[in-house]
Parts: C-alpha cells; structure tokens; sequence
C-alpha cells in the first residue's frame, strides 16, 4: 500500500488491517492514550472543494499523532496559476511526508502519485470518496459485529458515494443494491466488476433495492459542483428518499448511515435522520479514527 487513491485499491485484507488499527486507535483515543506514531510528519492537503469533516478529522488526526498538517488551498497554490501537477508534486514531495488531495478529477490525484514521491491519499473526488467508505465500513462493523450476510441499500444518486460503496461492500463479501433514476446509476465499469465479483443490484425501485436491507445509505441529490442542476435534480429524485414508509422494507433492526450533509427533507426525512443521528454521527467521528490509520499505514 503506497497511495490510497481509490478503494478499489485495496484488497479485503488491507481494508481489514486499517479497520482494526482504526479500532486500536479509537480506543486509544478515548482512554487518553497519547499515540504519536507520527512524530514530526508533515502532511499537505490540497483542497480544491471545499470541507467540513475532510479538513477537520485529517489535520486532527495528524494533530493526535504528533505530527502537523498543512492547508493548502487552491488560491494558495501556484497549481491555481496555472504550475503544472508534475512540477507541484514533486516540490512538495521535497517538502512533506505525505500528501492529501481533495478536488474533482480522479486524473489529478492519481498525477501526483505518478510524479511524486511521497504517499497521496485521495479525500474525495467525483469519482470516488474512498475514506468516507472506510468509516462507513467501520461503523457498519462496530454496529452489526461483522460483514457476513449483510445487505447494504443505496438510495440515490450514483455519484462517487455509490461508486465505492458499491467497491467496499463487494470487498468484504455484502450484498449491495443502489435504487437510482434513470440516467444516475453509478459508473459502468464499477458496476459490472461488481457483479462479476459480487451480489450488485442496480434498479429504479426503490423498495426493491431496500428490501431486506440491513444498512440504508444516502447522500444529498446535488453534491458540490452540481448547484445548477437542483431544480432538474430535485425533480428527478422525488421518491428516492429514506423515509419511515421505506425503513418497513428493510430489516428491523436496519441502521441508517448518511456521509453529510445532510439535506432534512429531500434525501432523508428529519424523522428518520433524529431517529438514527447516534450512527450517523458515529461514522461522522470515524472518519477521524479510520483515516489516522491510513496516515499511519502510509507514513510511518
């Protein structure tokens, strides 16, 4: 593991070895264990969109591990005049111990892995968001106590969200199903690896998709970058919403977990959203846990 530039990266025992330090170190955190693996590292992240939880759990997280973390945005850069990805990356390779990028074409962080030479982490781009899957990943874990037999259901759009969900539930053996318009399913090649190697239903339906479902998934119906579609957008989703008459088609005892923000009211409904904030702002934490063990993993 030298980079994570996407989930598909990874094979289910590496993504099994991050969870359980993000484990370790989760726990380390909460009974004052002083954990500074990372002791004088350097961290540059790169952000070309905007963050709450990217922004705040990564420089924490390098914070708690002894090292420093660096923002660096768009304006801040001389990438934002024009500096070529492979003239940047390898500047500030001479610089820092490892590299955080979050912005829009998967071609610019998988650029700077090419050219430079320390550890890229990917914090999001349109086409995958690899450590907000790893968190997610991580709670589902915590609350279901394994992976075996489970049903994971996506309501929505296929955006970066579904594309590695759907890698991460097929990596760790689950089921999954996205319930999405036509003309929004997640990206083909994905999807048909998925069903190759996996259990992967993509369908319009929405309560066929939540059927049975142990875990239902959503995300807003216009992520950034996308503004000036809402109107056509909110047209297009009205019905593909997690609801109370939806949560009777899964299971029971079905968690709901959201990436945020969350929009009250369109993608998921206030009730449902109050009734399940101790997971959704549980995997919110768990970006923190599970992205110090990817530093770790890449770092030290």
């Amino acid at each position: 593991m030298k980079h994570l530039l996407k989930l598909g990266d990874l094979g289910r025992e590496e993504i099994l070895t991050i969870l359980n330090l993000a484990d370790q170190l989760k726990y380390e955190r909460k009974n004052g264990v002083f954990h500074p693996y990372l002791q004088g590292k350097k961290l540059g992240m790169i952000f070309q969109k905007s963050s709450t939880r990217t922004r705040v759990s990564f420089e924490a997280g390098m914070y708690e591990l002894g090292g420093c973390a660096l923002f660096l945005s768009n304006r801040d850069l001389q990438i934002g005049r024009g500096e070529p990805v492979e003239d940047t990356a390898r500047v500030l390779s001479r610089y820092l111990d490892g590299l955080m990028i979050r912005t829009f074409a998967q071609q610019e962080v998988e650029d700077f892995a090419r050219f430079g030479s320390i550890p890229v982490i990917n914090g999001l781009t349109d086409y995958c968001h690899p450590c907000q899957v790893l968190a997610d990943l991580m709670t589902i874990r915590e609350v279901k106590g394994s992976f075996r037999g489970l049903k994971l259901c996506f309501v929505g759009d296929g955006n970066n969200m579904a594309n590695s969900l759907l890698v991460g539930a097929v990596r760790m053996g689950m089921r999954f199903s996205i319930a999405c318009p036509a003309g929004y399913e997640p990206d083909a090649d994905l999807v048909a690896w998925g069903k190759e190697n996996g259990d992967v239903t993509v369908t319009q339906d929405v309560g066929e998709a939540a059927e049975g479902a142990d875990v239902l998934y959503t995300d807003v119906w216009a992520s950034m970058g996308q503004e000036e579609e809402k109107a056509r957008r909110v047209k297009a989703f009205a019905g593909y919403q997690i609801n109370g008459t939806l949560m009777k088609a899964a299971k029971k005892d079905a968690m709901v977990l959201h990436c945020l923000p969350a929009h009250r009211g369109e993608e998921i409904t206030a009730d449902v959203f109050e009734a399940h904030a101790g997971e959704i702002f549980e995997e919110a934490e768990n970006r923190l846990h599970a992205q110090k063990a990817v530093m770790c993993k890449l770092m030290k």
